[in-house]
């Protein structure tokens, strides 16, 4: 018996361009009950090959083209890889790494190991992971190995990339400029290595993200003014609050409460083989804030980002867009006109109308380092297969 374990050295979370690194160890597991071996041959554990790579598989509930599929089968040609059997998946193979061989003709005896290190990098086209309504990608790393004249034996182990090619596209100027270049060389200091273009993206994606710009926003109705809401930037890493205060002492209608929350929008657009495009779209909502307004000056909004979700990114079958979602229920009571907090005795009327607006404002969500997102979710990074 041989069993398999792998396990990978940065965890399963990595931004597209990244180095997935992977340790591989092929154990041959001693009989418990102690056999006297007639030949060499009954000692050793034997495989006959074994290799990896990363494998990306697209699902969705509507039928793709055929004729995309066809190019894509083509393109990875499927038939010379070895491992042909991960394309049995439900859906479509998105990407396929170039297989890498391990070894071919591994030999074991009880009790011995062999550890090999597999390196491969996500490639910079690659769509990231994301479990939608309409849309998933799902990413795994698949290592194959196969014992002469046996079925082929798989390990998967899954993956999360997100995307931080959004990050270099959206930079536009914000990459903080420098006349380095101009300036007098100086022999006696020490030559500074160029940053790798992985390097200049983090940079970047740190730059947008920190930059503070506080939007004003003044929200009316038909009847006239509701809040000023103040958001203090548009930008956000994963895991990062969202921020930003509500002023109602501008108010002409009174807000009797309100309710934000972070919504994504998920929208397909399919071309069939036929000629016909079929669109769909699907909006999530994920953390709400709610709050009781009435008597209130101020109030603030504090909206965590979850760690589990995915990033704005754009594909050619669909994009993804976050948003905050208002909800304002007002009043055109008079009695409320007065209603404050340090007023004593005030009653509430009975009987209240009450309207509800609403209104979205888009947001952007970033990617954040792969080791943030790993110290806020438990996931178990070494994977076994036992091959009998």
């Amino acid at each position: 018996m041989i069993e398999i374990s792998a396990k990978l050295i940065k965890g399963y979370i990595y931004l597209i361009g990244e180095v997935v690194e992977c340790n591989i160890t092929f154990h041959h597991a001693p009989s418990p009950s102690h056999k006297i071996s007639q030949s060499n041959d009954d000692v050793f554990e034997s495989l006959a090959w074994a290799s990896a790579q990363i494998n990306c598989q697209c699902s969705t509930n509507v039928k793709l083209n055929n004729e995309n599929t066809l190019k894509k089968e083509q393109f990875f040609n499927l038939n010379n890889t070895a491992l042909p059997l991960c394309t049995q998946d439900n859906g479509q193979l998105e990407l396929s790494t170039k297989p890498k061989i391990l070894f071919c003709d591994l030999r074991l005896l009880p009790g011995q190991s062999k550890t090999y290190t597999y390196k491969e990098k996500i490639p910079s086209d690659s769509p990231p992971s994301y479990r939608g309504q309409l849309v998933k990608y799902s990413y795994k790393l698949i290592i194959g190995t196969q014992r002469v004249n046996s079925p082929i034996k798989l390990l998967k182990i899954p993956l999360r990339i997100l995307p931080i090619a959004t990050a270099i596209n959206d930079a536009g100027g914000l990459c903080n400029d420098t006349t380095e270049d101009l300036a007098p060389a100086n022999p006696f200091l020490e030559v500074r290595q160029q940053d790798t273009p992985f390097e200049i993206a983090l940079q970047t994606l740190q730059n947008i993200t920190a930059r503070r710009k506080p939007n004003f926003y003044m929200i009316s109705n038909t009847w006239g003014k509701v809040a000023r809401f103040c958001l203090f930037k548009p930008a956000y890493k994963l895991g990062e609050d969202i921020i930003g205060t509500f002023d109602f002492s501008v108010a002409t209608v009174t807000c009797v409460q309100l309710s934000v929350s972070l919504q994504c929008e998920e929208e397909t657009t399919i071309h069939q083989s036929s000629g016909d495009t079929i669109k769909q779209s699907r909006i999530v909502t994920f953390n709400k804030q709610h709050d009781v307004c009435l008597g209130l000056r101020y109030t603030q909004l504090v909206l965590p980002t979850p760690l589990h979700i995915t990033p704005d990114f754009t594909t050619s079958l669909m994009s993804l867009r976050w948003r905050l979602h208002f909800e304002f229920v007002t009043s055109t009571n008079k009695s409320l006109e007065n209603a404050t907090l340090d007023q004593t005795g005030w009653q509430g009327p009975a009987d209240l109308s009450v309207e509800t607006m609403v209104w979205s404002l888009p947001i952007k969500i970033f990617s954040t380092t792969p080791s943030q997102v790993v110290q806020g979710l438990q996931i178990n990074n070494s994977h076994r297969l036992l091959i009998r």
